[in-house]
């Protein structure tokens, strides 16, 4: 089994959030393996169950307390009946309290049925597909470049059972939950949208061209990438800017959360990722930004994340900004030969902030030097990120 690097707490209530088969469920039953009380919302009689009378949760919960029989409550999939969330508040204000697990794959539920989110007495973790660190030795960028690195596609026996778990994922979960987890009324719109969604992974987004494109109003675009932001299936990744209302206001990107997913959604997943094409050089720059976001989450790092664009389209990928005010630009790059010609984004990047260290991440096998820029492994990139202070 692989160990993760988000390390939970045992001592107090959490939710922990992630997309569907990131291991939520396998994390928790390895943290919580006594004295701990199970409910999955994925199950019907547990779900029809609670449903029909949430005040069952509490009576359980206490009866289990006064036995001795646990110390921790798990409930996967909250979001399925967020009433839940008002026991859990009075258990907890309760004089038998007890230690909450409370995992879902969307927030987007809770947002609308305005849930109880417990006022701070739960802390928030969240949880991605599987870390270079996690993978270990065995880790290939080949496969993850291709298939991504959800645990079950990932770790699957060859390339024929990652690539029919990753169209299985697309079609049971993509298509269909989250069509019913947002109450979806133009179906064929949001199915219109998805490929067109995956299509533009990584790059600005003109949300005129894709409501163009799919036949659907600018407003309904909108809604879908929140929709798909909200059941964290993607995350926008906002232009650096002095102030955080301009950093909004700006054209932002969309990635996917995982690089599989996207090739599914095109339905490339039996087309080959040949290296040295603009094809790869965007997988290869969607992976590194999904590992930023994923060490900046689990070892708690706080660093704001953007990318940099000038007005006459000078480029870079990645703006690290720290808690101190500390800051690292990474220009990534999929080339095993870097050359001053890839550090055009980061000399502009310098001359507005000259105090920033500015490195390359590419697949060179050692460090290079040109000028004032590092072109650097991606692994020793991925390394200068952890250490920013």
């Amino acid at each position: 089994m692989i160990d993760r690097l988000l390390k939970v707490s045992t001592k107090n209530s959490f939710f922990l959030f992630g997309p569907r088969q990131t291991g939520k469920s396998t994390l928790l039953e390895k943290q919580f393996v006594e004295k701990a009380l199970y409910y999955n919302l994925l199950t019907a009689d547990t779900y029809r169950h609670l449903a029909a009378r949430p005040e069952s949760l509490r009576e359980e919960i206490r009866a289990a307390i006064r036995e001795k029989q646990i110390s921790h409550v798990v409930i996967d999939e909250i979001q399925k009946i967020p009433q839940l969330l008002d026991e859990v508040h009075a258990i907890l204000e309760s004089s038998e309290p007890c230690i909450f697990a409370l995992s879902g794959s969307s927030v987007r539920k809770l947002k609308r049925s305005h849930a109880n989110m417990l006022g701070g007495r739960a802390w928030t973790y969240r949880l991605f597909p599987l870390t270079v660190r996690e993978i270990g030795p065995a880790f290939s960028l080949e496969r993850t470049l291709h298939y991504g690195t959800l645990p079950k596609v990932y770790l699957a026996e060859n390339d024929e059972a990652r690539s029919e778990t990753l169209r299985s994922y697309v079609d049971t979960y993509i298509r269909e939950e989250i069509e019913i987890e947002a109450q979806l009324r133009n179906v064929g719109g949001f199915l219109r949208f998805l490929p067109m969604a995956a299509s533009e992974n990584g790059m600005l987004v003109n949300f005129l061209n894709v409501a163009r494109e799919t036949a659907l109003n600018v407003t309904t675009v909108r809604t879908y990438y929140q929709i798909l932001e909200d059941t964290l299936l993607g995350f926008f990744h906002f232009p650096l800017a002095k102030s955080a209302r301009k950093m909004a206001a700006g054209h932002p990107r969309f990635y996917f959360f995982d690089c599989g997913v996207v090739r599914a959604l095109q339905k490339k997943l039996n087309a080959p990722l040949v290296q040295e094409t603009e094809e790869y050089g965007r997988a290869f720059e969607h992976f590194i930004i999904c590992e930023v976001r994923r060490l900046n989450e689990y070892l708690r790092l706080d660093l704001d994340i953007s990318f940099f664009r000038t007005d006459r389209g000078a480029e870079v990928d990645c703006v690290l900004k720290s808690p101190s005010g500390a800051m690292l630009a990474i220009e990534i790059k999929s080339t095993r030969n870097p050359a001053p010609r890839h550090c055009s984004g980061l000399r502009s990047f310098q001359e507005v902030y000259p105090a920033a260290e500015c490195i390359l991440a590419c697949r060179t096998e050692r460090a290079a030097a040109f000028g004032k820029f590092l072109a650097l492994p991606w692994q020793e990139a991925l390394d200068k990120v952890i250490c920013l202070k």
